[in-house]
C-alpha cells in the first residue's frame, strides 16, 4: 500500500499519533499571510492541538509565526505559558475562585460567559491588577444568536446553548457600569466553516453589538476558521478583518485549532483479528471510543489511507475497536485485498481534536504521540504511555 508523504507505519509504534512537522509549518505559513495582510493576531487552540513538542515550531517567540495560545482551563494556560511563550488567552463557560487565582498568574486575556462570572471576579481582577504592573485584560463573550453549524452538539450558537452573552441579557444593565475593566469581546459562531460564514456573522454581530464594538479595543472572532482549508477564500477573510478594524479601534484576534493542524496528522493502527458477523469485522488496537471519540460525538467517518467507500473496492469490512462498548464501531470500509492479522492502516487527518481527546477506558493504553519530519523522515520526538498512565490518572 502506498502511504502519505513516505510515511512508513512500520517505523513507528502501533497505535501511534504521528504530526509531519512539515505539513505543521506549510499551515504556519498561510496562517501568517492573514497576519501580515490584516495585522490580526492569530492563537492556537489548545483545546484542538496541544502536542507542545511542536510548540517551538508554532510560536513566533521562537521559530514560528502565531503571537499565542488560547485555553479552555488552567491546565492549558499553565502549558501556554510554560511552552509556547507567547500571548496567553483563557475562555471558559465557568470559572471557580481557585481557577481564577491561578489564571491571572498566567494569562493576559481572560474572557468570561456571563455577567454574573464578570461581576463575581472583577473586584479579585481589580485587586490583581492594581499590584502589578502587566495588567490582565478581560472580554465578554457574546451570543449573536446566529447559527451556522450543521451539527447541533457543536453549535455554539444552537437556542439551547450554554456560550455567551445574549443581546437580551444585557438590556438591564447599565453599560457604564458595567464595561468598567472590560476592554474585548469575543463571539464563536464557527465549525469547520468558510469565510463566507464569519463574513454572515459578522453582519448580525455589528447588527445587534455595535454600540458594544465602539467601546473595546479587542475583538476576538472565536475558532472554526478552515483557514488552510484548499478550498478557503482567503481574500474574504482579510475583507472581513480590514473592514472592521477600519471601521472600529480594535485588535482582532482569530483562534482556530484545526487550521493549525489541519492534514498534518496520522494515526497508526494495527488488525488485531477479523471476525464474520453480518460482514467481515476487523478489530484493531485503536478504538473508537478511546482514542477517536468524535468518530462518536460528530459523527463522522475518518479516512483511511488506500481505502474506499462501501463496496466501492473488491473488499468491504466493518473496522471496530478493541474495548468492551458494543458500539465501538469506526466504520465501514473497501480495500484492494482481505485485511488480515498484522495488517497496517493509517488513519488521516488526526493530529487536532482526536490527540486531545483520548482516554483510557478498559485500561487501554494511551496511542504513543510522534512528531515526523516528512522531508527528511526523521522522527524528532516520540512520548510512550504505560501502566503509570493509567493509575495515575486514578486513586
Amino acid at each position: 500500500m502506498q502511504y502519505p508523504h513516505n510515511l512508513n507505519p512500520n517505523d513507528f509504534p502501533s497505535p501511534c499519533f504521528v504530526t509531519d512537522l512539515a505539513k505543521l509549518e506549510e499551515n504556519v505559513r498561510i496562517l501568517n499571510t492573514v497576519q501580515e495582510r490584516t495585522k490580526a493576531k492569530i492563537l492556537l487552540a489548545l483545546k484542538g492541538f496541544a502536542q507542545w513538542k511542536s510548540f517551538p515550531y508554532l510560536s513566533r517567540t521562537m521559530r514560528g509565526s502565531l503571537y499565542g495560545a488560547c485555553a479552555s482551563s488552567v491546565d492549558e494556560a499553565r502549558l501556554s505559558k510554560e511552552e509556547f511563550k507567547g500571548e496567553v488567552h483563557a475562555f471558559a463557560a465557568g470559572f471557580s475562585s481557585e481557577d481564577m487565582q491561578e489564571l491571572l498568574t498566567l494569562c493576559d486575556h481572560i474572557t468570561f460567559n456571563s455577567i454574573h462570572q464578570w461581576k463575581k471576579f472583577r473586584p479579585m481582577i481589580m485587586e490583581y491588577n492594581a499590584r502589578h504592573e502587566k495588567k490582565v485584560l478581560c472580554g465578554l463573550r457574546i451570543n449573536p444568536e446566529h447559527s451556522e453549524g450543521a451539527v447541533p452538539i457543536y453549535d455554539p450558537c444552537d437556542k439551547s446553548s450554554r456560550l455567551g452573552i445574549r443581546l437580551k441579557d444585557f438590556a438591564s444593565e447599565n453599560l457604564d457600569e458595567l464595561f468598567e475593566g472590560i476592554t474585548g469581546l469575543h463571539f464563536h459562531t464557527l465549525c469547520e466553516q468558510n469565510s463566507d460564514a464569519l463574513d454572515r456573522t459578522l453582519r448580525v454581530v455589528e447588527e445587534k453589538f455595535a454600540f458594544m464594538l465602539e467601546r473595546v479595543s479587542w475583538v476576538n472572532f472565536g475558532g472554526g476558521h478552515h483557514i488552510t482549508r484548499e478550498d478557503y477564500d482567503l481574500e474574504l477573510l482579510c475583507q472581513c478583518i480590514n473592514r472592521v478594524q477600519a471601521k472600529y479601534p480594535v485588535q482582532i484576534y482569530l483562534e482556530p485549532g484545526e487550521a493549525v493542524a489541519l492534514k498534518a496528522g496520522y494515526l497508526i493502527s494495527t488488525v488485531l483479528d477479523v471476525i464474520e458477523a453480518d460482514m467481515p469485522m476487523a478489530i484493531l488496537d485503536t478504538s473508537a471510543s478511546c482514542h477517536m471519540p468524535d468518530v462518536l460525538e460528530m459523527p463522522y467517518r475518518p479516512m483511511i489511507t488506500g481505502s474506499g467507500e462501501e463496496n466501492q473496492k473488491k473488499y468491504t469490512c466493518r473496522l471496530g475497536g478493541k474495548t468492551c462498548l458494543a458500539g465501538d464501531a469506526i466504520g465501514i470500509y473497501s480495500f484492494d485485498e482481505p485485511l488480515k492479522d498484522g495488517d497496517k492502516l493509517v488513519f488521516e487527518d488526526m493530529a487536532i481534536y482526536s490527540m486531545v481527546k483520548t482516554t483510557t477506558f478498559n485500561g487501554l493504553r494511551l496511542p504513543s504521540i510522534a512528531l515526523w519530519d516528512s522531508r527528511t523522515n526523521k522522527i524528532l520526538d516520540l512520548k510512550h504511555f504505560g501502566y503509570e498512565d493509567f493509575k495515575g490518572r486514578l486513586s
